[in-house]
């Protein structure tokens, strides 16, 4: 697959375990943080983010969180645009980058040209008289990463990374879910202090109480130290990915700080910005495209936003999609019942309904379309839009002529007499006549007669009469005649 650098390969033969096997079509679909334990017995985090164009704000997110980025970049591929925007990132993070040259036992690897491209964006290796370290691997072959790891320490060694674990503990949100069983529960990176079950918690705009820590391995856990990736249970309501945990002194405080945060947020909602005459020109322009409403369910925050951040760029002028709603979590009835007012389509990923759901969707006549991967979703999303808007029409010019004189031709019909000036004129064309460039009619060419003969064609440089369907009389020496075949052509978007 072209976005296949095998960045969870390699962390599966970092780990030593099987990460990939659980992705839907190979693909990474939100981000996993997993922690592996190195021979002298020093632990190392690893955030795998995705590398689908759609996850942008996902690998953001990751090099904002982390220490040090580690670009795995494919030695038989080059630099995908999500590599060089992963590169920005980083920059923009200002975070020390190790680059993983990968699947270099492969015949076409070439580490020399993908340290050339990596030139191009400022990203200067070691080998080329740079800071960056490049190193080259192998996640099929397990060859390389020593080396790796090596790398790793060495630049956490310069960066003199410390944290103190005895304080209250603060740490960032990598994603959140709504799980059945266990409720809302959020991935979280702790960065500094000791998070132990029973601490009182605010997250973004929920608080909390620690019920349960689960470790990367499934494992329950009492407490989890600076740069231990947990699942925390207990929360109120899924926070947003990319939230700031923090302990908190009690239960009060923490409902106070939260519902505080709600209110703003809420504030920033409903607050309307002033009108100004490129938001009236703008908001009319939309009010003329067609709509595409959907309702969005998926498994997780982070896949949420990136799900209807890629809708979103799916819009033309003639069509935009809008997200009426979307969520984390199973399809429930509000979710139809949103969905049945606007007869949208309910798009789930790697969620589906429950049998409430299902029925008043049966009801309602309301679609679900399910999917697990994300590119799959925005083809059909396009394709579903193009249809929608039918098929486009393309005009060609078939010929173009000059009405010299009008005659009478029947009992109440007239006749144009033609010199045509370019292409062809042919019976049965569509046809328009225009009087100082202006539209006076449009309909066909009824019959095409050249001295007495009805005939099929008449060619540029010569003259003939014609009649207009309908039964159009309104013709003066002086107007201009055009013909031309109008094509129905399937849209995409």
């Amino acid at each position: 697959a072209p976005v296949d650098h095998a960045k969870t390969s390699l962390l599966d033969a970092l780990r030593g375990t099987d990460v990939v096997k659980g992705e839907a079509g190979g693909i990474t679909q939100h981000i996993g943080a997993y922690q592996v334990t190195l021979k002298d017995k020093s632990k190392v985090t690893f955030l795998d983010t995705p590398g689908h164009e759609a996850f942008s704000e996902m690998r953001a997110r990751g090099a904002n969180v982390t220490d040090i980025v580690v670009l795995v970049v494919a030695a038989d591929d080059g630099l995908m645009p999500q590599t060089i925007e992963a590169i920005n990132h980083t920059k923009a993070a200002g975070v020390p980058m190790i680059v993983a040259i990968n699947k270099i036992d492969k015949p076409e690897a070439n580490a020399q040209r993908v340290r050339e491209r990596l030139l191009e964006h400022d990203v200067q290796g070691e080998e080329m008289g740079g800071e960056t370290q490049d190193v080259e691997v192998s996640a099929l072959k397990k060859t390389g990463l020593d080396q790796l790891i090596e790398k790793i320490q060495l630049q956490a060694e310069l960066m003199e990374l410390k944290a103190n674990p005895d304080r209250e503990a603060e740490g960032n949100v990598v994603e959140a879910k709504l799980d059945k069983g266990r409720g809302p529960v959020a991935t979280v990176l702790v960065t500094r202090g000791t998070l132990k079950v029973g601490d009182v918690f605010v997250v973004g705009a929920e608080s909390g109480k620690v019920r349960a820590l689960v470790d990367d391995k499934g494992r329950q856990i009492k407490e989890a130290g600076p740069s231990m990736p947990v699942e925390v249970l207990g929360l109120s309501g899924v926070p947003m990915a990319g939230d700031l945990l923090q302990v908190v002194e009690n239960e009060a405080r923490a409902r106070e700080v939260a519902a505080y945060r709600a209110s703003v947020i809420q504030q920033k909602r409903t607050t309307n910005t002033p009108a100004s005459l490129e938001s009236m020109f703008s908001a009319l322009k939309e009010k003329q495209a067609m709509e595409y409403p959907l309702v969005v369910k998926a498994d997780t925050q982070g896949t949420v936003e990136a799900i209807v951040a890629a809708i979103n760029k799916i819009s033309t002028d003639d069509i935009k999609a809008r997200v009426l709603h979307a969520g984390v979590g199973g399809i429930t009835e509000s979710d139809v019942n949103a969905a049945a007012a606007s007869g949208a389509p309910i798009i789930g990923f790697n969620v589906r309904p429950n049998a409430k759901a299902r029925e008043i969707a049966d009801r309602h006549k309301v679609a679900f379309k399910y999917y697990d991967v994300i590119y799959e979703l925005t083809d059909e999303i396009r394709a579903g839009m193009a249809g929608q808007l039918g098929p486009e029409a393309f005009e060609t010019v078939v010929g173009r002529a000059e009405i010299r004189e009008v005659f009478s031709a029947g009992k109440h019909g007239k006749a144009a007499g033609l010199l045509v000036t370019d292409g062809a004129i042919r019976k049965a064309l569509k046809a328009r006549i225009t009087r100082d460039d202006v539209i006076i009619y449009q309909g066909e060419i009824a019959s095409l007669r050249r001295f007495k003969d009805d005939v099929a064609e008449v060619r540029a440089g010569l003259e003939c009469g014609v009649t207009f369907s309908q039964n159009f009389t309104d013709i003066k020496p002086g107007d201009y005649l055009e013909t031309f075949e109008v094509e129905l052509r399937e849209r995409t978007l």
